[in-house]
């Protein structure tokens, strides 16, 4: 499996998992950067790497009424403040080949959204930036089909790539987790990111906005550390109920340290290390 480096972070080739985390959407400059910075404090904890994810822009709500975000100029403004004053990398995501041409001057990592994964151009921007490239994988595709996907950033010499698990649809509203996917996508010789949050949406559930079930991300975030994973992607909020997107998905900032000292235990497991190693 080739790596991929996100700053002083490298993922995959059977490093510990690193933690993909923060809000689904930015909401104000003070609670991103207190949630940055309180996310690191807890992964620091247990010596998790740890690459901060807030979205500027939800471009794919279920209402033109619902609450994108601060736009891409304030919303890079916040991140790029989180990255100098927290020492961290920031993700987000871009909708098009020129929001992948300037977020590129902010972020470590450029996402492409699930319902973006097969658009050339946008893939091909976000390569050609040169930065690592986070795919999630679509609702719609198997996970073979993310071959394909591969191909179109690797035509253009960019390598550095991680690939998303994040529920296929099953039914109208729900998704399931096929935890062979992780198995397949991890055999296309990428790093493998499980979407622990984004796989108990309902999307649309609640009409005008997505529903979502957050009392399963923890058994889920287990069943793929068990399987296999190279980093572990978790929306949180410290008052979910309150969020401005997602809240119904999302991790209560609360449960995030005994989520990742479960995760740990796992992911230490299947790789090889001993538990004594694990308790120090």
């Amino acid at each position: 499996m080739k790596a991929t480096q996100i700053g002083d972070i490298k993922v995959g080739e059977n490093q510990k998992f690193a933690l993909i985390a923060g809000p689904c959407v930015i909401e104000s400059r003070e609670h991103c950067l207190y949630m940055a910075e309180t996310i690191k404090k807890l992964a620091g904890q247990l010596d998790i790497p740890f690459i901060f994810k807030a979205s500027y822009d939800k471009a794919n709500r279920s209402s033109v009424q619902s609450y994108r975000g601060p736009g891409m100029e304030k919303g890079l403004d916040i991140l790029g403040e989180v990255k100098e004053k927290l020492n961290i990398p920031v993700l987000s995501d871009v909708h098009s080949v020129e929001e992948a041409r300037l977020a590129a001057k902010v972020l470590d990592v450029l996402q492409i959204p699930a319902f973006l994964c097969r658009q050339t151009d946008i893939l091909i921007a976000a390569a050609k930036s040169g930065k690592p490239v986070n795919v999630k994988k679509g609702q719609f595709l198997a996970p073979w089909d993310m071959k394909n996907v591969l191909e179109k950033i690797e035509s253009t010499g960019n390598r550095q790539i991680l690939i998303t698990e994040r529920g296929t649809c099953f039914g109208y509203n729900y998704l399931v987790s096929d935890m062979r996917s992780l198995v397949i996508m991890r055999s296309l010789g990428y790093p493998v990111v499980y979407d622990a949050t984004h796989s108990v949406q309902i999307p649309g559930g609640k009409g005008t906005s997505s529903g979502g079930e957050r009392g399963f991300v923890g058994y889920l975030s287990r069943a793929a550390a068990a399987v296999g994973i190279d980093a572990l992607f978790i929306e949180v909020h410290d008052h979910p109920e309150n969020a401005l997107s997602d809240g119904s998905n999302m991790l209560n900032l609360d449960c995030l340290l005994s989520l990742l000292e479960n995760v740990k235990a796992i992911d230490s497991l299947i790789k090889g290390e001993s538990l004594d190693e694990y308790r120090k």
